[in-house]
């Protein structure tokens, strides 16, 4: 484990990432998810961030969980619970190029629309990327790599976060 915390500047390159890891996962989730969706900073325009792509697959319903825990199992993926996020299930990925987070949640549920409302608030809104990235930025510099300093750099960034969540919500365009 590095012994700090990198972020980089946002690359067009963490899209294609997001595509390659969607053509390999989607012939073994298709018919059982709504969408595979790149979340987190890496799906943000001019967005820092740690360079590994954040993945949510999507599921209409929570009885389809147990069988997209067990297709991702197949595929050397790791099941880690929900990891304190109730509704989100987690995995850690086998070795894989493409460093990334995948996680299963049902459509419409809170994990669900914290994901795609804070990434889609974040590309409507210019100056809170720039803020949020200079937020991360200032952090990695302050909090060593390991398990302790991962963790207080996201507690360090939770206040920001949660303003930016609220924001999303209350400006979410409605159906």
């Amino acid at each position: 484990m590095s012994d700090s915390i990198v972020i980089s500047d946002h690359t067009p390159h963490w899209a294609d990432q997001f595509r390659q890891l969607h053509a390999q996962l989607a012939p073994h989730v298709e018919d059982i998810s709504v969408s595979i969706e790149h979340v987190g900073s890496t799906a943000v325009p001019g967005c820092a961030a740690k360079p590994i792509i954040d993945v949510d697959i999507v599921v209409a319903d929570a009885s389809v969980m147990p069988t997209l825990i067990a297709r991702l199992t197949d595929r050397g993926y790791r099941h880690e619970g929900d990891l304190g996020i109730t509704g989100r299930e987690a995995f850690r990925a086998p070795e894989h190029p493409v460093p990334h987070h995948l996680y299963g949640v049902v459509e419409g549920t809170k994990p669900h629309l914290d994901h795609v409302l804070f990434r889609d608030h974040l590309r409507r809104n210019p100056d809170e990327v720039r803020r949020y990235a200079e937020l991360k930025r200032a952090l990695a510099r302050r909090f060593t790599g390991d398990a302790a300093g991962r963790a207080a750099y996201t507690d360090a960034k939770s206040g920001l976060v949660a303003e930016l969540l609220a924001k999303a919500y209350a400006t979410a365009p409605r159906p």
